[in-house]
C-alpha cells in the first residue's frame, strides 16, 4: 500500500490495511514484491498528481504481474489520465474506495476497470475491522466533503458535499482503536468544524472521545477559522482536558483582494483577530496555518500584505504552497491573470525563509523546560515523539527496552533542524515522576 496526501487519506488507508489483514493478506513495505498494490491518491496540486503517477510506475516496474488498484481523489477527478498508464487494473473513486478489496480479486485486466460513482451526499458509517495491536497515534475519520467551494479548490469535486460520520459509529471505532493500544487520536476530515450528527457538534464529539478509556490525547487536524467554536479554545486551555493545544487555521492569503477572489469566508482583519484571540486564550498554543502564493491576480502588494500578516501573528509554523491550476475550478474557468510560475516559486521561498525563523523561534521558547512527550517508534536507536503543543522531540531511552507509546517527561535541550534534542527525565511505569537514568 502507498498513501499520498492528507491525514484523511492516511486514516482511510489504515481502514483498508485492516480489511486486508482481516482477509488474510500480509501487507509489505511499498517497493517489495507484492501480488496486490493499492495506491491511495491525492489531486490537490499538479505536483501531487505527478507523485501519484510516479508511485504507480514504481509499483508496476517492481511487480509487472501484480494487480494494481488506484483509488481516491485523483481516481475521482483524473480517471482518464490514470487509465492511460499501461498496467493499471482498477481505478476507484472516493465513493467506493473503502470497498476496493471486493473488486480486486478479478485478476489482471487488459484495460482498467473504472468505478467512479457520484459521491453520496448523505451522512455515513464506516466498516472497520481492526484487531491487531496499533500502539501509536491514529487518525479518526469523522467527516468528509466540503460545501465552501473556494475558487481554487478541487476537493469538493473529488470528495463531494459536506457530510458527517454517524455518531455511534465514530465512537465505536474510537473505542476499538483505544482497545488496540492507541493513546492519541487525531480527528480528520475535509471540513471538520462542520461536523453535525444526531444533534451533536464537534465539541460534543471531543468530549465523548475524552471519556473513552485508554485515550490520553486528542488533536484536531486542519480546521476552517470560521468554524471554530469558543468551546474548542476553552478545552485546549483546560489542563485536565485531553484536547491538545494545537490549532491549524488555514489563512491562504493576507490580502482582502486575494481572499475575496478565493471566495474565503473572512477578511484578513477577521482572521487576525481570531488568531490573536486563540493565542491569548490557550497557553502554549501551537498555531499553524496554510498559505498559498501566486494566486491568479496576486500582486506584489498583495504578497507583501500576506508576509506582514504572517509576521504579525504568533504562528508556530506554516505550510506554504504555490498556486496550482486545477481544471474545473472557478478561478480557472474565469481565466484570471496568472502569476508566472518562477514568480510563484520566488514568493514561496521568501515565505519559507520567514517560516524557518518562526519555527525555530517557537522551539527555542521551550528550551530548558520539561515537557510530556508520547514516544513513537524508535529511529536509529533514538526515541522521537511530540509534546502536547506539537514540538517534535528526540531523546535517548533505556538501552534494550521498548518504550514506544509510553508517556515520558523530557527536558528540551537544543534545536536540531526541525526537531529538538532532549533528555529523558522520567518515564511512565517507573513511578509517578521517578527520574530515569539512561
Amino acid at each position: 500500500m502507498h498513501t499520498l496526501g492528507c491525514r484523511l487519506n492516511q486514516a482511510e488507508s489504515v481502514l483498508l490495511r485492516d480489511q486486508l489483514e482481516a482477509a488474510g493478506y500480509t501487507v509489505v513495505a511499498f517497493g517489495e514484491p507484492a501480488d496486490l498494490g493499492i495506491i491511495n491518491t491525492c489531486t490537490v496540486t499538479q505536483e501531487a498528481e505527478a507523485k501519484c503517477r510516479k508511485a504507480i510506475r514504481r509499483f508496476l516496474r517492481a511487480n509487472p504481474e501484480g494487480f494494481l488498484a488506484v483509488v481516491g481523489c485523483y481516481s475521482q477527478t483524473g480517471a482518464k489520465a490514470l487509465a492511460a498508464i499501461p498496467g493499471v487494473d482498477l481505478i476507484v473513486g472516493n465513493e467506493d474506495k473503502l470497498n476496493v478489496l471486493e473488486h480486486a480479486r478479478m485478476g489482471k485486466n487488459p484495460a482498467p476497470v473504472i468505478l467512479r460513482d457520484r459521491i453520496d451526499a448523505e451522512d455515513f458509517s464506516i466498516r472497520f475491522a481492526g484487531e491487531h495491536p496499533w500502539p501509536k497515534r491514529a487518525n479518526l475519520k469523522m467527516q468528509d466533503g466540503c460545501d465552501f467551494m473556494c475558487s481554487f479548490c478541487i476537493i469538493p469535486f473529488a470528495r463531494g458535499r459536506a457530510r458527517s460520520r454517524d455518531w455511534d459509529n465514530t465512537l465505536a471505532e474510537a473505542r476499538s482503536l483505544a482497545a488496540r493500544g492507541v493513546r492519541e487520536l487525531v480527528l480528520t476530515g475535509v471540513n471538520i468544524g462542520t461536523y453535525a450528527h444526531s444533534g451533536h457538534g464537534i465539541e460534543d464529539l471531543i468530549d465523548a472521545l475524552a471519556a473513552v478509556g485508554g485515550l490520553r490525547r486528542i488533536r484536531i487536524s486542519s480546521i476552517e477559522p470560521t468554524t471554530v467554536p469558543d468551546g474548542i479554545l476553552r478545552r485546549m486551555a483546560d489542563p485536565c482536558h485531553p484536547l491538545m493545544p494545537l490549532l491549524h487555521l488555514p489563512l491562504q492569503a493576507g490580502s482582502d483582494a486575494v481572499l475575496g477572489a478565493m471566495r474565503r469566508k473572512y477578511t484578513a482583519a477577521e482572521y487576525a483577530a481570531f488568531a490573536r484571540k486563540a493565542v491569548r486564550a490557550v497557553p502554549d498554543l501551537c498555531l499553524g496555518t496554510d498559505i498559498m502564493v501566486g494566486f491568479p491576480g496576486e500582486t506584489e502588494e498583495d504578497f507583501a500584505a500576506t508576509c506582514r500578516l504572517f509576521s504579525d501573528i504568533d504562528f508556530a509554523y506554516a505550510h506554504i504552497f504555490p498556486y496550482s491550476e486545477r481544471p474545473g475550478t472557478l478561478v480557472v474557468r474565469r481565466g484570471t491573470d496568472r502569476v508566472p510560475v518562477p514568480e510563484r516559486r520566488r514568493r514561496r521561498e521568501a515565505l519559507r525563509r520567514l517560516d524557518a525563523r518562526r519555527r525555530r523561534r517557537f522551539m527555542e521558547r521551550y528550551l530548558g523546560q520539561t515537557c510530556e512527550v508520547l514516544l513513537e517508534d524508535p529511529r536509529e536507536g533514538h526515541w522521537p515523539g511530540l509534546t502536547a503543543n506539537y514540538i517534535r522531540v528526540v531523546a535517548d531511552g533505556p538501552p534494550g527496552e521498548d518504550i514506544r507509546n509510553r508517556l515520558a517527561r523530557v527536558r528540551l535541550d537544543r534545536v536540531a533542524g526541525d526537531y529538538v534534542e532532549g533528555t529523558l527525565v522520567s518515564l511512565e511505569g517507573y513511578g509517578d515522576a521517578a527520574p530515569l537514568a539512561v
